[in-house]
């Protein structure tokens, strides 16, 4: 029979391992920071009572732009008007964190013409614009009526 301290330890073991490899591969272009804990990340160095004042602290250390784990989600701090204007004015782009289908849906600038352009072609190639399909069935449905009519 196997041991359930032996079976907890192992089990204990490949979580922690799977932690640290995927905290490992989402570290490829994020600011530095501070090195997290795994599974829990970095909520030990956060102040609860205080956040601003451990953010403030991390900031001396790591720069106007850092990296906390919160449990496994990397959240990237601006600490600063300059960093925080840089990012949303300077680099808005870069900074927008949207995911890959709002890159479609709510885009804006060059891409957003070039899907909208796009959007309003295939539209009209499916007849938007044009006598709609809805008129025609009518039209027809009335043809139909009249000739029914005319049998009775």
């Amino acid at each position: 029979t196997t041991d359930p301290v032996v079976v907890l330890v192992l089990c204990l073991s490949c979580l922690l391992l799977l932690s640290l490899r995927k905290q490992s591969s989402r570290k490829g272009n994020l600011p530095p920071g501070p090195t997290p804990l795994p599974v829990i990340g970095n909520i030990l160095q956060l102040d609860v009572k205080d956040i601003s004042k451990s953010l403030s602290n991390l900031s001396k250390a790591y720069g106007p732009v850092f990296t906390v784990y919160l449990g496994l989600e990397p959240t990237v701090v601006l600490h600063g008007y300059e960093a925080v204007k840089e990012a949303l004015i300077d680099l808005r782009e870069e900074f927008s964190g949207k995911r890959q289908f709002s890159r479609i849906v709510f885009s804006n600038g060059k891409k957003w013409k070039e899907i909208r352009r796009f959007s309003l072609m295939t539209l009209r190639n499916f007849g938007m614009g044009k006598r709609s399909v809805e008129d025609r069935v009518q039209e027809e449905a009335c043809c139909l009526v009249d000739e029914l009519r005319k049998t009775n």
